[in-house]
């Protein structure tokens, strides 16, 4: 005898296993953030990847419009001495205060112009090119707070489960990325969805 119920049971088991994915994983233990006033956004990142650099424009114009109640902040991701020469050139630039200036022009002279960027001296011209005086460039590349921030880095992706990027970290509970989200344009529609969810708790 037909089971209409069981039928049923089964017909909202299989929907549900095909179903959407979410776009996101949950972050398990959810980790803190620096300012509990505010929604935070990590997008991790580096030079050297093309998907970063194909995501950033998108990331940018978003900045342009993102809301007041959001802390955005990049991490350079440190997975290789390779990432760590990238990640020292990201935290120079930050100790400087001229992350706006050089950040895209890092992707695209390593992305386009093949240019390695990796040692002091070749980072110092690229520097000195965007306006830096050279001894800045030279003190801050060497101190103490940029040695800091690139042991802090290289501890940050296990801590939310990231082992690729660009990766979204959302309130150091959720993590979105290209394949979660099945696009880059989806990251941002994700990204702003729970942004909403954690601005009504």
């Amino acid at each position: 005898m037909f089971n209409k119920s069981l039928f049923f049971v089964l017909f909202v088991f299989s929907s549900l296993l095909s179903a959407e994915p979410l776009g996101y994983e949950k972050i398990t233990p959810a980790q803190p953030t620096q300012n509990p006033d505010k929604v935070e956004v990590i997008e991790f990142f580096w030079y050297g990847c093309p998907h970063c650099y194909s995501f950033e424009p998108t990331l940018a114009e978003w900045l342009k419009n993102k809301p007041d109640n959001v802390e955005f902040i990049r991490i350079p991701a440190v997975f290789s001495k390779l990432w760590g020469d990238h990640a020292k050139a990201y935290f120079t630039a930050e100790a400087l205060g001229v992350v706006d200036k050089v950040h895209a022009d890092l992707f695209d002279a390593i992305q386009n112009k093949k240019q390695a960027l990796r040692s002091e001296d070749d980072l110092a011209k690229f520097f000195v090119e965007h306006g830096v005086d050279e001894t800045e460039f030279r003190n801050a590349y060497k101190s103490f707070l940029v040695d800091a921030k690139l042991r802090q880095a290289e501890s940050m992706p296990p801590r939310y489960g990231v082992t690729g990027v660009p990766a979204i970290i959302i309130n150091g509970k959720y993590k979105t990325n290209g394949p979660l989200a099945k696009s880059q344009k989806n990251m941002i529609k994700v990204m702003n969805e729970l942004i909403a969810k954690e601005s009504e708790q």
